[in-house]
């Protein structure tokens, strides 16, 4: 599951989340690697790391962590203990994302001068996430278990 969610992820961020169509004529496809990229050419260096921990890097070494624990069996059941730990503990921040596509998205549907229409890649993206959201669930079951 773990893997599908890797491979479902890179896609996602490649592939446009949105498309924002401004004033009725000006038609915009973004991904996530599109819109970081013009905000580090636009110098918005605050916002681009903002988005690129809690949307890219955040969700990439939980996924990979958790791979790690269920693909390497010579981990020992502590170090299995800290690792999940570490991934729960990042988790919680790793929707700080969320929070912010909606406000950007609540701002541009309030101005009434865009429509937004989500593309494939927020589908993956949401895949991807419930995918390891579950996962994460039996990792969780799992690590209970571990005799100390």
């Amino acid at each position: 599951m773990y893997l599908a969610s890797l491979v479902l992820f890179v896609i996602a961020i490649f592939l446009p989340f949105t498309s924002v169509t401004k004033l009725w004529v000006f038609d915009n496809q973004i991904s996530v690697i599109r819109g970081l990229i013009i905000l580090w050419h636009s110098d918005e260096i605050f916002l681009f790391l903002i988005l690129f921990v809690f949307t890219v890097a955040f969700p990439f070494v939980k996924i990979n962590t958790m791979l790690v624990l269920w693909l390497w069996p010579r981990l020992e059941a502590e170090q299995t203990r800290q690792m999940y730990r570490f991934v729960s503990h990042m988790g919680k921040w790793s929707m700080l994302d969320v929070f912010v596509v909606a406000i950007l998205v609540l701002t541009l549907k309030s101005g009434s001068i865009a429509s937004i229409k989500i593309q494939d890649g927020y589908f993956l993206f949401f895949v991807s996430v419930m995918l390891t959201q579950f996962a994460t669930f039996w990792t969780n079951k799992a690590v209970a278990y571990l005799k100390p």
